[in-house]
């Protein structure tokens, strides 16, 4: 069986900081960073959060893994005496709001740690990480907790949480062998006909099925991901001749056409507007 995640996970890379190891007492406000979201872990303790936007806030109170794949601001209300223990860790997204798989998720997901036993090995090693000593912590701190976003991306696809959306379509037993064989040949022609084989369906239904859990049509989702693959290209200095090339346009002028339909910039506009937000 094809890796679902491989190409993602290759193409759009997510680093992993660990920032906070340890108890937060009273009330604690993260403001969005440009680019990352963040990760945490509650081991031990209630916290009330608020996250902007939502008038009601959400309560934990139990072991809970709260993901947030783009930027956004929420705030921590715990015992002001006895706080509650937490493992935090910016994810910055390459791409940032834009990266695959950040935009294919929630703004915010909340698991209890009983409901993934399969992130039990992670978890431990995780905590037991954040109560040594040892030399490198820092950085094996970092890796557990890219580690763990995979694994969270597997019991989200597992337990069917992910309701539309790419996540959706490559936990779908059929549709993911299809958006796999996209993401791993963008630059390929690829007739609606050899998609559907690659499902093992038939081209209605196929049609059908794809704009149904993923949201659109399989060509105007293989042009999202050529012009995602594209802007990674030009954040990387690459020329746009060799990036039209890998993405399976004929040349610089069907590329530029294709990402000014989709962006509404041309990919120097785009490109030059990237420089600056650094």
């Amino acid at each position: 069986m094809a890796d679902r995640l491989a190409a993602l996970f290759a193409h759009f890379a997510v680093r992993a900081e660990t920032f906070q190891v340890g108890p937060l007492c009273g009330v604690n406000s993260l403001e969005p960073q440009a680019g990352r979201g963040q990760l945490h872990l509650i081991r031990e303790g209630g916290v009330e959060v608020h996250n902007e936007g939502s008038p009601v806030p959400l309560r934990i109170a139990e072991p809970s893994l709260l993901l947030y794949p783009r930027p956004l601001a929420h705030r921590f209300v715990t015992d002001p005496s006895c706080g509650a223990q937490f493992l935090c860790a910016h994810m910055a997204f390459e791409g940032g709001a834009r990266h695959p798989i950040a935009t294919a998720l929630p703004a915010w997901v909340c698991l209890p740690l009983a409901s993934v036993p399969g992130c039990a090995p992670v978890l431990a090693q995780l905590f037991a990480e954040a109560e040594s000593s040892h030399c490198g912590r820092q950085l094996m701190l970092d890796r557990l907790f890219e580690v763990l976003l995979i694994w969270v991306l597997r019991e989200l696809m597992t337990l069917g949480q992910v309701e539309s959306g790419m996540l959706a379509g490559l936990s779908h037993p059929k549709l993911r062998d299809a958006l796999v064989a996209l993401h791993e040949a963008p630059q390929r022609d690829w007739p609606l006909e050899e998609l559907a084989a690659a499902a093992g369906m038939s081209r209605t239904v196929f049609a059908n099925t794809f704009r149904d859990v993923v949201g659109c049509t399989p060509g105007v989702y293989l042009q999202r991901w050529r012009i995602g693959l594209a802007q990674k290209g030009l954040r990387e200095g690459r020329a746009l001749k060799h990036i039209a090339m890998d993405v399976g346009y004929g040349g610089e002028a069907a590329l530029s056409r294709a990402f000014r339909a989709h962006t509404g910039q041309s990919p120097r506009e785009w490109r030059k507007g990237e420089v600056a937000k650094v």
